[in-house]
């Protein structure tokens, strides 16, 4: 099978004989990327756990934006909410904040979040009562 000069160029680049370190592949996926768009790299690993045994559990980390005001500020830092804020964390995502996987508010902030739709919605952040 006959292949295109940019990927017989990169492959020059690969030892398929050697593992590399992480930190080395990441190096060589970036040298490597001849694409006018932004590529993807696909990660698989293979952890060894035995999901069945609560010890060896795989657990990842949900970071939750919280906009309400007063008591309930409070009560989401309690929770471990990673910013908390009013009027300035809505003007902050409308810059383009969007570091979060889980946006929360309370029912009195809706009418502000509202204003948020047109960003939020496309990316499935945008909070509603009934997804809780």
């Amino acid at each position: 099978m006959n292949h295109g000069k940019h990927y017989v160029d990169s492959a020059k680049l690969i030892d398929r004989t050697k593992t590399y370190e992480p930190q080395e592949a990441l190096e060589l996926c970036c040298k490597t990327a001849k694409a006018k768009f932004d590529e993807t790299v696909e990660l698989h690993v293979r952890l060894g756990v035995d999901s069945r045994h609560a010890d060896q559990q795989v657990r990842g980390a949900v970071r939750v934006v919280a906009i309400c005001k007063g008591d309930a500020a409070k009560a989401a830092e309690a929770a471990g909410a990673q910013e908390v804020g009013d009027d300035d964390l809505i003007a902050k995502i409308q810059g383009g904040y969007l570091d979060f996987d889980v946006l929360v508010t309370t029912p009195d902030m809706m009418g502000r979040v509202g204003r948020l739709g047109k960003i939020l919605g496309p990316r499935g952040l945008m909070p509603n009562p009934k997804a809780g």
